[in-house]
């Protein structure tokens, strides 16, 4: 007897379409996605865009704990038993995403292998991140901590070709995310222009790969 040939499953195939319980999602810029306190109930994939997490404290205080762009996961948190958003999600440019309900999400992580696979590899390389976030806090100045977020905002570092423009980021987003102040921000922005390692233009903010200078400097 022959053997039935396996059906093959394609994690882009499935993040690219939609299905039962997939939907595409469109958000012009600055159009909120969800809000802290909402409920935790889909996971987001981005097609194309960026979008801004941000949390705020009980004092009203607000931080931006993170940005995702083309390729990324987000709001996963509902999928480990978080009933409520921890955060806010913002558009910062128009965005394509792909939303995928809790259920359906679980679903396709027990029954696909291969989207399994891409999912953790994807939490894994989050996670990695996010120590290296909290060791760039504790231990490099300010300036360095602007020049790295620069460049992984620029995806210098990840696979293919880097996003040598980024959109428009405000300075005050970027002091959330360094952990300084505007003023001091607007003072590195500046040398970064002077020494040439970033540009503005209509679109944005152009980083070059000189940047890492700044980061691997002792």
């Amino acid at each position: 007897m022959g053997v039935k040939k396996q059906r093959e499953f394609d994690p882009h195939t499935f993040l690219a379409t939609i299905g039962e319980g997939r939907k595409f999602v469109l958000f012009p810029k600055k159009h909120g996605i969800f809000a802290q306190g909402d409920t935790a109930d889909a996971v987001f994939y981005v097609q194309t865009g960026k979008v801004k997490l941000t949390v705020v404290s009980k004092t009203g205080k607000e931080a931006t704990v993170g940005i995702f762009g083309e390729g990324d996961f987000f709001g996963e948190g509902s999928l480990a038993g978080q009933t409520l958003r921890m955060g806010s999600a913002t558009a910062m440019t128009d965005c394509a995403l792909l939303r995928i309900d809790k259920k359906a999400m679980m679903q396709a992580l027990h029954r696909e292998h291969a989207l399994s696979d891409m999912f953790v590899a994807y939490l894994l390389t989050r996670n990695i991140r996010h120590e290296e976030d909290l060791v760039d806090q504790l231990f490099n100045s300010s300036e360095k901590r602007l020049a790295r977020i620069l460049l992984l905002l620029a995806h210098f570092g990840k696979e293919g070709a880097p996003e040598t423009v980024i959109p428009r980021i405000s300075q005050e987003t970027l002091a959330e995310m360094v952990g300084t102040t505007r003023s001091r921000v607007s003072f590195f922005m500046n040398r970064f222009r002077i020494l040439g390692f970033v540009d503005y233009d209509g679109n944005g903010l152009q980083v070059h790969s000189s940047l890492l200078n700044i980061v691997l400097h002792d």
